[in-house]
């Protein structure tokens, strides 16, 4: 039997003295005059502001016993009292507005913190603004902060579902829309919310528009946008100061739009990228004939890759990465002489790698994916046999676990997780480039075959997005391709999407702004040994082109865009992404421009590149 908890103990016979109003020397009066008797030392031990209530000549001159407290209702005072004998507080939605002004009021941290920390996890669109000045009204910096980031991150929803933004002040919305961490893929946007604000309250706030119109970035919207949508709306053809505010705007964007092959300036304050909310990370590959140990990180609101030299690790290709709470994970892969078991964690905060738990077997061309926090390794060739079996990797524990193996020998192919399930794709098992697809449920650990794919593909790339699975290029035992295809688990069955812009096999792939992109890969030829025995270089097939080639691809217009390139040519590489990472603005263009990232990771911008 294990000794009991001295302190708890205590707490239990002052709780039950309490109850029974023995030794009690003082009594509280609610605002209703609801009364507590309570002990005053225990109070004053926690409360300063009792303390000095039931000590205090001025306080307490006559010392009288029963005392009313004004301005807290009878629910907050009561749980106040029981946090005093107890050291316990339940947080609720329905008593936090009451009793974080009071525990401010009667100076008891710890309430005020529990509070506090119960409010971060309540954060929505439609009531972080009310939090955010909650917390400042209350002097609660970290719960401020965290209102705040949560504002600027979640801008999009914010925007469109949040009455409170609508009951702002108009230096509190110039406040946030200025910010460089608003989370805005679209210009456009801030523009329609100022008007939103504006039809609000109109004649109350029209005087805000010229210092709200400087807020907007207009120098990345438009130049139609700008004429049809801005300049013509009637609060600007009504105010000369909205006009003035707007001209050097105007003039930018007419020389822009008159300039068929001219590129945004991302120098001028009016085409300022936004800090991005997600920060795309490219490590390791093949290049120029050896595998790479470089980092790339890629800004999305600016268009622009950046070359991170002082990577901290061995060059590796033919590996898995993988993020679990901003951590990223990179899974075995190839260094052009050994085939690796090990996994190293890097931490884009600090920007140190360090070590991890191995896994069971050395696995490059894996497949790697991420399932309720845990990541499964898939597959893969361990310089002997092209593999089936399978591993799974919990971060809390750094400890690996066989599972099920798969049906099939897999290696070169690609796997993602969806409902709850894990999907791998395609490979090629020593003697032929697979179509077939198979799903793994943690529930049942067990493996189960699903629709195959139009089409054989190895070096191919899985990627789960809106509810569907995507099949993205590969090679087909006869040539690279650009083809893709997307599954739906409701119909068990694969359809044809539009082809990529650029052929290519052993690329990367991330999800970014809602929309998949694909990064590098080779697009050249390969070399058949045979058409039952295809065998791969380890430098990469003969006659291929490694390419540093990007493009993004729009599920709801079904149709691909070019994006910058990266600053290496690359193949056999990984990526992924990290989401809001509180030093965001290190990975951004901003940084480079302002020459404020000088930490370990020695991140340079792409000098070629505007």
């Amino acid at each position: 039997m294990e000794p009991k908890d001295p302190f708890s103990e205590f707490s239990e016979i002052l709780v039950e003295l309490r109850a029974k109003e023995q030794l009690c020397d003082g009594v509280l009066r609610a605002e209703d005059g609801t009364r507590y008797p309570v002990h005053r030392a225990i109070l004053s031990a926690a409360s300063p502001y009792f303390r000095a209530l039931f000590t205090s000549n001025l306080g307490n001159p006559s010392g009288a016993r029963e005392m009313e407290v004004p301005q807290v209702s009878a629910d907050i005072l009561g749980t106040i009292i029981d946090y005093a004998y107890t050291g316990k507080v339940k947080v609720t939605s329905d008593n936090v507005e009451g009793l974080l002004p009071a525990a401010d009021h009667f100076q008891i941290s710890g309430i005020m913190q529990q509070c506090c920390q119960f409010l971060q996890t309540e954060l929505r669109p439609d009531n972080c603004i009310g939090i955010h000045k909650f917390a400042k009204l209350y002097y609660c910096p970290e719960l401020a902060t965290a209102a705040r980031r949560y504002i600027l991150s979640n801008f999009r929803d914010v925007a469109g579902h949040s009455p409170e933004l609508l009951e702002l002040g108009g230096d509190e919305l110039t406040d946030i829309l200025s910010d460089d961490e608003l989370n805005c893929k679209r210009e456009e946007l801030v523009f329609e919310t100022i008007l939103r604000w504006v039809d609000n309250n109109e004649q109350e706030r029209k005087r805000y528009l010229p210092s709200l119109l400087r807020t907007v970035r207009f120098g990345n919207v438009t130049y139609k946008f700008f004429v049809n949508n801005v300049y013509k709306h009637r609060y600007i053809q009504e105010s000369q100061e909205c006009q003035g505010a707007l001209f050097e705007a105007s003039v930018y964007l007419a020389e822009l739009n008159s300039q068929e092959s001219a590129e945004v300036d991302l120098s001028n304050p009016l085409a300022r990228p936004r800090i991005p909310h997600d920060i795309l990370f490219a490590i390791g590959g093949w290049s120029a004939g050896s595998p790479t140990s470089f980092i790339e990180t890629y800004d999305t609101r600016a268009d622009r890759w950046f070359l991170s030299v002082n990577t901290d690790y061995a060059p590796r290709a033919y590996h898995g990465l993988a993020t679990v709470n901003s951590l990223i994970y990179m899974i075995g892969g190839f260094d052009g002489n050994e085939h690796f078991n090990t996994v190293r964690c890097f931490n884009p905060v600090n920007k140190v790698w360090s070590e991890k738990a191995c896994m069971y077997t050395p696995r490059c061309y894996v497949s790697v994916c991420v399932l309720d926090g845990q990541i499964y390794a898939l597959g893969g060739y361990d310089g002997r046999i092209r593999m089936n079996t399978g591993e799974r990797y919990n971060p809390e524990a750094n400890q690996w676990t066989m599972i099920a193996p798969m049906h099939r020998q897999r290696s070169d192919a690609s796997s993602a997780s969806l409902n709850g399930k894990v999907y791998i794709a395609g490979g090629f098992n020593g003697q032929e480039v697979l179509s077939s697809v198979e799903h793994y449920d943690p529930l049942v650990n067990d493996w189960t075959y699903v629709h195959v794919m139009t089409s054989p593909r190895s070096g191919v790339n899985l990627v789960a997005h809106n509810g569907c699975l995507f099949a993205l290029g590969g090679f087909n035992g006869f040539t690279r391709l650009s083809t893709g295809e997307k599954y739906e688990p409701s119909r068990d069955d694969w359809v044809g999407i539009k082809d990529m812009l650029s052929p290519r096999s052993n690329f990367a792939t991330a999800v970014l702004d809602g929309l998949i992109y694909v990064i590098g890969g080779f697009n050249g030829l390969i070399r058949i040994i045979s058409r039952t025995a295809m065998l791969y270089t380890v430098c990469g097939p003969l006659g291929s082109t490694t390419i540093p080639f990007v493009e993004s691809y729009d599920d709801a217009s079904d149709d691909w865009y070019e994006v910058s390139n990266m600053n290496l040519n690359r193949s056999a590489l990984s990526a992924c992404v990290v989401r809001g990472l509180v030093n965001a603005r290190e990975y951004s263009y901003l940084s480079k421009i302002q020459g404020c990232c000088t930490g370990p990771a020695g991140l340079h911008p792409d000098k070629s590149q505007g």
